[in-house]
Protein backbone atom coordinates (compact mmCIF):
# COMPACT_ATOMS: atom_id res chain seq x y z
CA UNK A 1 0.00 0.00 0.00
CA UNK A 2 1.10 3.62 -0.42
CA UNK A 3 2.11 6.25 2.09
CA UNK A 4 -0.47 7.59 4.56
CA UNK A 5 -2.56 10.57 3.34
CA UNK A 6 -1.39 13.65 5.19
CA UNK A 7 0.64 14.32 8.33
CA UNK A 8 -0.60 15.77 11.65
CA UNK A 9 0.64 18.87 13.40
CA UNK A 10 3.20 18.27 16.15
CA UNK A 11 0.68 18.98 18.94
CA UNK A 12 -2.92 18.34 17.86
CA UNK A 13 -5.45 20.67 19.39
CA UNK A 14 -8.41 19.34 21.34
CA UNK A 15 -11.72 19.99 19.55
CA UNK A 16 -14.43 21.74 21.57
CA UNK A 17 -16.84 19.48 23.40
CA UNK A 18 -20.43 19.34 22.26
CA UNK A 19 -23.41 19.57 24.54
CA UNK A 20 -26.66 17.71 24.45
CA UNK A 21 -27.38 14.10 23.66
CA UNK A 22 -28.21 12.83 20.23
CA UNK A 23 -30.72 9.98 20.11
CA UNK A 24 -29.99 7.56 17.31
CA UNK A 25 -33.47 7.24 15.86
CA UNK A 26 -35.83 10.12 16.54
CA UNK A 27 -39.47 9.14 16.32
CA UNK A 28 -40.16 12.05 13.99
CA UNK A 29 -37.38 11.10 11.54
CA UNK A 30 -37.91 8.52 8.77
CA UNK A 31 -35.84 5.38 9.12
CA UNK A 32 -32.47 5.85 7.38
CA UNK A 33 -31.42 3.96 4.27
CA UNK A 34 -32.82 3.78 0.73
CA UNK A 35 -35.43 1.22 -0.18
CA UNK A 36 -34.00 -1.72 -2.04
CA UNK A 37 -34.02 -1.24 -5.77
CA UNK A 38 -35.31 2.32 -5.69
CA UNK A 39 -34.50 4.32 -8.80
CA UNK A 40 -32.94 7.11 -6.76
CA UNK A 41 -31.11 6.77 -3.41
CA UNK A 42 -33.28 8.07 -0.59
CA UNK A 43 -32.19 11.24 1.18
CA UNK A 44 -31.99 9.27 4.43
CA UNK A 45 -29.35 7.00 2.88
CA UNK A 46 -27.24 9.97 1.77
CA UNK A 47 -27.52 11.56 5.23
CA UNK A 48 -26.48 8.27 6.80
CA UNK A 49 -23.39 8.10 4.59
CA UNK A 50 -22.47 11.63 5.65
CA UNK A 51 -22.79 10.66 9.28
CA UNK A 52 -20.53 7.66 8.77
CA UNK A 53 -17.67 9.81 7.51
CA UNK A 54 -18.37 12.46 10.16
CA UNK A 55 -18.22 9.71 12.78
CA UNK A 56 -14.97 8.39 11.38
CA UNK A 57 -13.38 11.84 11.39
CA UNK A 58 -14.72 12.71 14.84
CA UNK A 59 -13.56 9.47 16.44
CA UNK A 60 -10.11 9.79 14.90
CA UNK A 61 -9.79 13.36 16.14
CA UNK A 62 -11.04 12.37 19.60
CA UNK A 63 -8.44 9.60 19.65
CA UNK A 64 -5.58 12.00 18.94
CA UNK A 65 -6.97 14.79 21.16
CA UNK A 66 -6.45 12.73 24.30
CA UNK A 67 -2.87 13.95 24.44
CA UNK A 68 0.53 12.51 25.13
CA UNK A 69 -0.57 10.95 28.42
CA UNK A 70 -2.15 8.02 26.60
CA UNK A 71 -0.31 8.24 23.27
CA UNK A 72 2.19 5.45 23.89
CA UNK A 73 -0.37 3.15 25.48
CA UNK A 74 -2.93 3.48 22.69
CA UNK A 75 -0.41 3.51 19.85
CA UNK A 76 0.36 -0.15 20.46
CA UNK A 77 -3.31 -1.15 20.25
CA UNK A 78 -3.69 -0.40 16.54
CA UNK A 79 -2.97 -3.50 14.54
CA UNK A 80 -1.42 -3.45 11.09
CA UNK A 81 -1.81 -5.93 8.26
CA UNK A 82 0.62 -6.45 5.38
CA UNK A 83 -1.62 -7.21 2.41
CA UNK A 84 0.70 -6.35 -0.50
CA UNK A 85 1.96 -9.90 -1.00
CA UNK A 86 -1.58 -11.31 -0.91
CA UNK A 87 -3.17 -8.93 -3.43
CA UNK A 88 -0.92 -9.95 -6.31
CA UNK A 89 0.06 -8.03 -9.43
CA UNK A 90 -3.24 -8.09 -11.34
CA UNK A 91 -4.31 -4.62 -10.23
CA UNK A 92 -5.77 -1.53 -11.90
CA UNK A 93 -3.25 1.13 -12.91
CA UNK A 94 -2.90 4.26 -10.80
CA UNK A 95 -4.49 6.79 -13.15
CA UNK A 96 -4.23 9.79 -10.80
CA UNK A 97 -1.03 9.89 -8.73
CA UNK A 98 -1.61 11.85 -5.55
CA UNK A 99 -5.24 10.87 -5.02
CA UNK A 100 -6.04 8.21 -2.43
CA UNK A 101 -8.65 5.46 -2.32
CA UNK A 102 -9.26 4.05 1.17
CA UNK A 103 -11.34 0.90 1.64
CA UNK A 104 -13.29 0.98 4.93
CA UNK A 105 -14.65 -2.34 6.22
CA UNK A 106 -16.89 -2.99 9.22
CA UNK A 107 -15.85 -6.49 10.29
CA UNK A 108 -18.39 -8.83 11.87
CA UNK A 109 -15.75 -11.39 12.85
CA UNK A 110 -16.80 -14.86 14.06
CA UNK A 111 -13.55 -15.36 15.93
CA UNK A 112 -12.86 -14.97 19.64
CA UNK A 113 -15.55 -13.09 21.55
CA UNK A 114 -17.68 -12.86 18.42
CA UNK A 115 -18.00 -16.63 18.04
CA UNK A 116 -21.41 -16.65 19.74
CA UNK A 117 -22.94 -14.65 16.87
CA UNK A 118 -24.03 -16.43 13.73
CA UNK A 119 -22.92 -19.97 14.52
CA UNK A 120 -22.27 -21.97 11.37
CA UNK A 121 -21.32 -18.88 9.35
CA UNK A 122 -17.96 -18.27 7.71
CA UNK A 123 -15.22 -17.15 10.10
CA UNK A 124 -15.20 -13.46 9.09
CA UNK A 125 -17.89 -11.26 7.58
CA UNK A 126 -17.79 -7.69 6.26
CA UNK A 127 -20.90 -5.89 7.43
CA UNK A 128 -20.13 -2.45 5.97
CA UNK A 129 -18.06 -1.66 2.89
CA UNK A 130 -17.22 1.69 1.34
CA UNK A 131 -14.43 3.53 -0.48
CA UNK A 132 -13.28 7.01 0.49
CA UNK A 133 -11.66 8.85 -2.44
CA UNK A 134 -9.45 11.82 -1.48
CA UNK A 135 -8.64 14.06 -4.44
CA UNK A 136 -5.01 14.76 -5.26
CA UNK A 137 -5.50 18.46 -4.47
CA UNK A 138 -7.26 17.54 -1.17
CA UNK A 139 -10.01 20.06 -1.97
CA UNK A 140 -12.81 17.49 -2.42
CA UNK A 141 -13.64 13.91 -1.56
CA UNK A 142 -16.23 11.28 -2.46
CA UNK A 143 -17.49 8.38 -0.36
CA UNK A 144 -18.98 5.43 -2.24
CA UNK A 145 -21.03 2.91 -0.25
CA UNK A 146 -21.39 -0.66 -1.56
CA UNK A 147 -24.62 -2.51 -0.74
CA UNK A 148 -23.57 -5.72 0.99
CA UNK A 149 -25.99 -7.67 -1.21
CA UNK A 150 -24.23 -6.51 -4.42
CA UNK A 151 -23.92 -9.48 -6.79
CA UNK A 152 -20.39 -9.25 -8.23
CA UNK A 153 -17.55 -11.39 -9.52
CA UNK A 154 -15.23 -12.46 -6.70
CA UNK A 155 -11.75 -13.26 -8.05
CA UNK A 156 -9.55 -16.15 -6.98
CA UNK A 157 -8.23 -15.51 -3.46
CA UNK A 158 -5.75 -17.09 -1.07
CA UNK A 159 -7.78 -18.59 1.78
CA UNK A 160 -4.81 -18.60 4.14
CA UNK A 161 -5.02 -22.36 4.73
CA UNK A 162 -2.98 -23.44 1.74
CA UNK A 163 -5.90 -23.42 -0.68
CA UNK A 164 -7.15 -20.88 -3.21
CA UNK A 165 -10.77 -20.13 -4.01
CA UNK A 166 -11.93 -20.15 -7.62
CA UNK A 167 -13.39 -17.04 -9.30
CA UNK A 168 -17.17 -16.96 -9.03
CA UNK A 169 -20.15 -14.64 -8.58
CA UNK A 170 -21.48 -13.93 -5.10
CA UNK A 171 -22.40 -11.17 -2.67
CA UNK A 172 -19.58 -8.67 -2.42
CA UNK A 173 -19.11 -9.28 1.31
CA UNK A 174 -18.20 -12.92 0.64
CA UNK A 175 -14.73 -11.77 -0.44
CA UNK A 176 -13.84 -10.76 3.11
CA UNK A 177 -15.07 -14.12 4.39
CA UNK A 178 -13.10 -16.12 1.81
CA UNK A 179 -9.82 -14.35 2.51
CA UNK A 180 -10.50 -14.53 6.24
CA UNK A 181 -11.11 -18.28 6.38
CA UNK A 182 -8.41 -18.68 9.02
CA UNK A 183 -9.42 -15.56 10.93
CA UNK A 184 -6.54 -13.40 9.70
CA UNK A 185 -7.45 -9.84 8.72
CA UNK A 186 -4.59 -9.68 6.19
CA UNK A 187 -6.17 -12.31 3.97
CA UNK A 188 -9.69 -10.98 4.43
CA UNK A 189 -8.65 -7.45 3.52
CA UNK A 190 -6.61 -8.61 0.54
CA UNK A 191 -9.52 -10.53 -1.01
CA UNK A 192 -11.90 -7.61 -0.37
CA UNK A 193 -9.43 -5.21 -2.01
CA UNK A 194 -9.01 -7.49 -5.05
CA UNK A 195 -12.78 -7.79 -5.43
CA UNK A 196 -13.39 -4.05 -5.21
CA UNK A 197 -10.50 -3.26 -7.56
CA UNK A 198 -11.54 -5.74 -10.23
CA UNK A 199 -15.19 -4.68 -10.17
CA UNK A 200 -14.58 -0.93 -10.07
CA UNK A 201 -11.22 -0.29 -11.73
CA UNK A 202 -10.14 1.77 -8.70
CA UNK A 203 -6.67 1.25 -7.27
CA UNK A 204 -7.00 0.89 -3.48
CA UNK A 205 -4.21 2.63 -1.56
CA UNK A 206 -5.19 1.97 2.08
CA UNK A 207 -7.70 0.01 4.13
CA UNK A 208 -9.26 0.22 7.59
CA UNK A 209 -11.15 -2.56 9.36
CA UNK A 210 -13.21 -2.02 12.54
CA UNK A 211 -14.39 -5.02 14.58
CA UNK A 212 -17.79 -5.13 16.30
CA UNK A 213 -16.51 -6.22 19.71
CA UNK A 214 -14.49 -3.02 19.93
CA UNK A 215 -17.62 -1.15 18.95
CA UNK A 216 -19.49 -2.64 21.91
CA UNK A 217 -16.68 -1.57 24.24
CA UNK A 218 -16.91 2.01 22.95
CA UNK A 219 -20.63 2.12 23.69
CA UNK A 220 -20.13 0.78 27.21
CA UNK A 221 -17.37 3.31 27.90
CA UNK A 222 -19.88 6.07 27.10
CA UNK A 223 -22.50 4.60 29.49
CA UNK A 224 -24.63 3.35 26.63
CA UNK A 225 -26.43 5.07 23.77
CA UNK A 226 -30.01 6.28 23.53
CA UNK A 227 -32.12 4.83 20.72
CA UNK A 228 -35.76 5.57 19.93
CA UNK A 229 -37.22 2.81 17.72
CA UNK A 230 -40.76 3.55 16.57
CA UNK A 231 -41.69 -0.14 16.88
CA UNK A 232 -40.47 -3.06 18.95
CA UNK A 233 -37.48 -4.88 17.44
CA UNK A 234 -37.26 -8.63 17.78
CA UNK A 235 -34.50 -10.21 15.72
CA UNK A 236 -33.39 -13.65 16.84
CA UNK A 237 -30.31 -13.66 14.60
CA UNK A 238 -29.13 -10.36 16.09
CA UNK A 239 -30.03 -11.55 19.61
CA UNK A 240 -32.13 -8.45 20.12
CA UNK A 241 -35.53 -8.00 21.78
CA UNK A 242 -36.31 -4.40 22.76
CA UNK A 243 -39.62 -2.49 23.04
CA UNK A 244 -40.63 0.62 21.13
CA UNK A 245 -39.70 4.03 22.51
CA UNK A 246 -36.58 5.81 23.75
CA UNK A 247 -34.20 3.75 25.87
CA UNK A 248 -30.49 3.36 26.57
CA UNK A 249 -28.78 0.31 25.07
CA UNK A 250 -25.37 -1.14 25.93
CA UNK A 251 -23.55 -4.47 25.84
CA UNK A 252 -25.30 -7.08 23.68
CA UNK A 253 -28.33 -4.86 23.01
CA UNK A 254 -26.12 -2.16 21.49
CA UNK A 255 -24.41 -4.72 19.27
CA UNK A 256 -27.73 -6.32 18.38
CA UNK A 257 -29.23 -2.94 17.44
CA UNK A 258 -26.64 -2.30 14.74
CA UNK A 259 -26.76 -5.93 13.55
CA UNK A 260 -30.56 -6.21 13.38
CA UNK A 261 -32.04 -6.67 9.93
CA UNK A 262 -35.11 -8.87 9.88
CA UNK A 263 -37.04 -7.49 12.82
CA UNK A 264 -37.11 -3.82 11.82
CA UNK A 265 -38.00 -1.65 8.83
CA UNK A 266 -38.24 -3.34 5.44
CA UNK A 267 -35.78 -6.09 6.40
CA UNK A 268 -33.23 -5.00 3.79
CA UNK A 269 -29.50 -4.83 4.28
CA UNK A 270 -29.59 -1.25 3.00
CA UNK A 271 -31.83 -0.35 5.94
CA UNK A 272 -29.44 -1.97 8.40
CA UNK A 273 -26.51 -0.03 6.94
CA UNK A 274 -28.47 3.16 7.51
CA UNK A 275 -29.06 2.32 11.19
CA UNK A 276 -25.40 1.49 11.68
CA UNK A 277 -24.32 4.78 10.15
CA UNK A 278 -26.83 6.74 12.23
CA UNK A 279 -25.66 5.01 15.40
CA UNK A 280 -22.02 5.76 14.63
CA UNK A 281 -22.77 9.44 14.15
CA UNK A 282 -24.50 9.58 17.54
CA UNK A 283 -21.54 7.68 19.03
CA UNK A 284 -19.15 10.32 17.72
CA UNK A 285 -21.29 13.13 19.15
CA UNK A 286 -21.42 11.41 22.53
CA UNK A 287 -17.66 10.86 22.48
CA UNK A 288 -17.01 14.56 22.06
CA UNK A 289 -19.24 15.26 25.07
CA UNK A 290 -16.95 13.06 27.14
CA UNK A 291 -13.68 14.79 26.25
CA UNK A 292 -13.44 16.21 29.78
CA UNK A 293 -13.98 12.82 31.45
CA UNK A 294 -10.60 11.01 31.56
CA UNK A 295 -12.06 7.70 32.67
CA UNK A 296 -14.72 7.55 29.97
CA UNK A 297 -12.31 8.80 27.33
CA UNK A 298 -9.65 6.23 28.12
CA UNK A 299 -12.19 3.39 27.95
CA UNK A 300 -13.49 4.72 24.65
CA UNK A 301 -10.07 5.17 23.11
CA UNK A 302 -8.81 1.81 24.33
CA UNK A 303 -11.80 0.02 22.75
CA UNK A 304 -11.60 2.08 19.55
CA UNK A 305 -7.91 1.47 18.95
CA UNK A 306 -8.11 -2.21 19.89
CA UNK A 307 -10.88 -2.73 17.32
CA UNK A 308 -8.94 -1.10 14.49
CA UNK A 309 -6.75 -2.82 11.91
CA UNK A 310 -5.19 -0.87 9.04
CA UNK A 311 -2.54 -1.29 6.41
CA UNK A 312 0.97 -0.57 7.68
CA UNK A 313 1.06 3.02 6.39
CA UNK A 314 -2.04 3.98 8.41
CA UNK A 315 -1.23 1.99 11.56
CA UNK A 316 -0.58 4.75 14.06
CA UNK A 317 -2.14 7.69 15.89
CA UNK A 318 -0.27 10.24 13.77
CA UNK A 319 -1.26 9.00 10.28
CA UNK A 320 -4.86 8.54 11.47
CA UNK A 321 -4.89 12.10 12.73
CA UNK A 322 -3.57 13.22 9.34
CA UNK A 323 -6.45 11.45 7.63
CA UNK A 324 -9.01 12.96 10.01
CA UNK A 325 -7.59 16.44 9.50
CA UNK A 326 -7.89 16.09 5.74
CA UNK A 327 -11.52 15.05 6.04
CA UNK A 328 -12.46 17.86 8.39
CA UNK A 329 -10.78 20.46 6.17
CA UNK A 330 -12.92 19.64 3.12
CA UNK A 331 -15.81 22.11 2.69
CA UNK A 332 -19.26 20.47 3.14
CA UNK A 333 -20.20 21.26 -0.45
CA UNK A 334 -17.16 19.41 -1.76
CA UNK A 335 -17.70 16.20 0.22
CA UNK A 336 -19.91 13.91 -1.89
CA UNK A 337 -21.73 10.79 -0.68
CA UNK A 338 -23.15 8.25 -3.09
CA UNK A 339 -24.24 4.63 -3.15
CA UNK A 340 -23.29 2.48 -6.13
CA UNK A 341 -26.29 2.78 -8.49
CA UNK A 342 -28.17 -0.50 -8.24
CA UNK A 343 -31.47 -2.32 -8.78
CA UNK A 344 -32.89 -5.68 -7.62
CA UNK A 345 -31.29 -8.62 -9.42
CA UNK A 346 -34.76 -10.14 -9.65
CA UNK A 347 -35.38 -7.78 -12.57
CA UNK A 348 -32.84 -9.85 -14.53
CA UNK A 349 -33.11 -13.18 -12.70
CA UNK A 350 -36.64 -13.53 -11.24
CA UNK A 351 -35.59 -16.32 -8.88
CA UNK A 352 -33.01 -14.12 -7.11
CA UNK A 353 -34.84 -11.90 -4.64
CA UNK A 354 -31.90 -11.58 -2.23
CA UNK A 355 -29.37 -9.53 -4.19
CA UNK A 356 -28.89 -6.28 -6.08
CA UNK A 357 -26.85 -5.62 -9.23
CA UNK A 358 -25.12 -2.43 -10.26
CA UNK A 359 -26.60 -0.21 -12.94
CA UNK A 360 -24.67 0.40 -16.11
CA UNK A 361 -23.46 2.66 -17.65
CA UNK A 362 -23.97 4.84 -14.53
CA UNK A 363 -21.71 2.67 -12.36
CA UNK A 364 -18.92 2.67 -14.96
CA UNK A 365 -19.20 6.45 -15.31
CA UNK A 366 -18.91 6.87 -11.53
CA UNK A 367 -15.79 4.76 -11.11
CA UNK A 368 -14.12 6.08 -14.27
CA UNK A 369 -14.50 9.61 -12.93
CA UNK A 370 -12.96 8.69 -9.58
CA UNK A 371 -10.14 6.70 -11.16
CA UNK A 372 -9.25 9.81 -13.17
CA UNK A 373 -9.68 12.04 -10.10
CA UNK A 374 -12.62 13.96 -11.53
CA UNK A 375 -15.02 15.42 -9.00
CA UNK A 376 -18.35 13.62 -8.68
CA UNK A 377 -21.58 15.48 -7.98
CA UNK A 378 -24.18 13.75 -5.85
CA UNK A 379 -27.03 15.22 -7.89
CA UNK A 380 -25.52 13.96 -11.14
CA UNK A 381 -25.20 10.40 -9.85
CA UNK A 382 -28.78 10.48 -8.56
CA UNK A 383 -30.16 11.95 -11.81
CA UNK A 384 -28.30 9.38 -13.90
CA UNK A 385 -30.16 6.61 -12.08
CA UNK A 386 -33.67 8.03 -12.46
CA UNK A 387 -34.60 5.58 -15.23
CA UNK A 388 -32.81 2.25 -14.66
CA UNK A 389 -31.92 0.16 -17.68
CA UNK A 390 -32.14 -3.54 -16.81
CA UNK A 391 -29.61 -5.88 -18.39
CA UNK A 392 -32.41 -8.29 -19.25
CA UNK A 393 -33.95 -5.60 -21.48
CA UNK A 394 -30.82 -5.49 -23.67
CA UNK A 395 -30.87 -8.02 -26.52
CA UNK A 396 -27.35 -8.99 -27.62
CA UNK A 397 -25.87 -10.88 -30.54
CA UNK A 398 -22.27 -12.07 -29.96
CA UNK A 399 -19.80 -12.50 -32.83
CA UNK A 400 -16.33 -14.01 -32.65
CA UNK A 401 -13.75 -11.78 -34.34
CA UNK A 402 -10.75 -13.84 -33.22
CA UNK A 403 -9.20 -17.14 -34.19
CA UNK A 404 -10.18 -18.73 -30.89
CA UNK A 405 -12.87 -21.40 -31.44
CA UNK A 406 -15.91 -21.19 -29.17
CA UNK A 407 -15.10 -17.73 -27.79
CA UNK A 408 -18.47 -16.27 -28.81
CA UNK A 409 -20.28 -18.96 -26.86
CA UNK A 410 -18.08 -18.44 -23.82
CA UNK A 411 -18.71 -14.69 -23.82
CA UNK A 412 -22.43 -15.28 -24.35
CA UNK A 413 -22.56 -17.47 -21.23
CA UNK A 414 -20.88 -14.77 -19.17
CA UNK A 415 -23.34 -12.18 -20.46
CA UNK A 416 -26.28 -14.41 -19.58
CA UNK A 417 -24.94 -14.70 -16.03
CA UNK A 418 -24.84 -10.91 -15.95
CA UNK A 419 -28.53 -10.83 -16.91
CA UNK A 420 -28.33 -9.90 -20.62
CA UNK A 421 -30.68 -11.49 -23.15
CA UNK A 422 -28.61 -13.34 -25.75
CA UNK A 423 -30.27 -13.80 -29.13
CA UNK A 424 -27.49 -15.75 -30.85
CA UNK A 425 -23.79 -16.26 -31.52
CA UNK A 426 -21.63 -16.62 -34.61
CA UNK A 427 -18.39 -15.67 -36.35
CA UNK A 428 -17.57 -12.15 -37.52
CA UNK A 429 -16.96 -11.66 -41.28
CA UNK A 430 -13.29 -10.92 -40.58
CA UNK A 431 -10.83 -10.89 -37.69
CA UNK A 432 -10.73 -7.69 -35.64
CA UNK A 433 -8.18 -6.31 -33.21
CA UNK A 434 -10.53 -4.47 -30.84
CA UNK A 435 -13.79 -5.50 -29.23
CA UNK A 436 -16.69 -3.33 -30.37
CA UNK A 437 -20.42 -2.85 -29.94
CA UNK A 438 -22.57 -1.68 -32.85
CA UNK A 439 -26.22 -0.69 -32.69
CA UNK A 440 -29.07 0.61 -34.83
CA UNK A 441 -30.65 4.02 -34.31
CA UNK A 442 -32.44 4.30 -30.97
CA UNK A 443 -30.32 1.81 -29.04
CA UNK A 444 -27.33 3.99 -28.15
CA UNK A 445 -28.00 3.75 -24.42
CA UNK A 446 -28.30 -0.03 -24.52
CA UNK A 447 -25.06 -0.29 -26.50
CA UNK A 448 -23.19 1.93 -24.06
CA UNK A 449 -24.53 -0.05 -21.08
CA UNK A 450 -23.11 -3.24 -22.61
CA UNK A 451 -19.81 -1.67 -23.65
CA UNK A 452 -19.29 -0.15 -20.20
CA UNK A 453 -19.12 -3.67 -18.77
CA UNK A 454 -16.19 -4.47 -21.08
CA UNK A 455 -13.26 -2.04 -20.63
CA UNK A 456 -11.73 -0.81 -23.88
CA UNK A 457 -14.79 -1.59 -25.99
CA UNK A 458 -15.80 0.93 -28.68
CA UNK A 459 -19.40 1.87 -29.52
CA UNK A 460 -20.77 2.97 -32.89
CA UNK A 461 -24.07 3.23 -34.73
CA UNK A 462 -24.46 1.25 -37.92
CA UNK A 463 -27.09 1.43 -40.61
CA UNK A 464 -26.61 -2.31 -41.19
CA UNK A 465 -27.20 -3.28 -37.54
CA UNK A 466 -30.23 -5.56 -37.01
CA UNK A 467 -33.26 -3.79 -35.56
CA UNK A 468 -33.78 -4.26 -31.84
CA UNK A 469 -30.32 -5.79 -31.24
CA UNK A 470 -26.89 -4.63 -30.18
CA UNK A 471 -24.01 -6.61 -31.65
CA UNK A 472 -20.90 -7.41 -29.65
CA UNK A 473 -17.91 -8.35 -31.81
CA UNK A 474 -15.15 -9.86 -29.70
CA UNK A 475 -11.67 -8.78 -30.78
CA UNK A 476 -8.21 -10.24 -30.25
CA UNK A 477 -7.55 -7.95 -27.31
CA UNK A 478 -10.57 -9.13 -25.32
CA UNK A 479 -9.64 -9.72 -21.64
CA UNK A 480 -12.92 -11.17 -20.46
CA UNK A 481 -15.70 -9.74 -18.32
CA UNK A 482 -15.03 -8.45 -14.80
Amino acid sequence: MSEAPGQPPAKPRQPPAKTGRSPVADRRTPAPGPARGSARPARGGRRAARRTVAALAALLVVTTAAGVWVYRDLQGNIRSADVDNKIGDDRPPNMSPGSKNILVVGSDSRAGANAEYGRGLTTMQSDTLMVLHLAANREWATVVSFPRDSWVRVPACDRGDGSTSGPHHAKINEAFAIGGTTGEVEGAAACAIKTVEQNTGLRIDHFMSVDFQGFKGMVNALDGMEVCPRAAIRDEKARLDIPAGCQTVRDEDALGYVRARYGVGDGSDLGRIGRQQEFMRALADRAQEKLTSPGAMYGLLESATKSLTTDKALAGIQPLYGLASRLKAIPPGRLTFVTVPNYPRSMDVPSDTANVVWRYPETADLFTALARDREVREESVAAAGEDPLYASAIRVRVLNGTGTPGLAGEVARSLRLAGFTITGTGNAPAAVARTSVTHPAGLARQARALASRLPGTTVSQSADAPEGLVTLTVGNGFDGMP
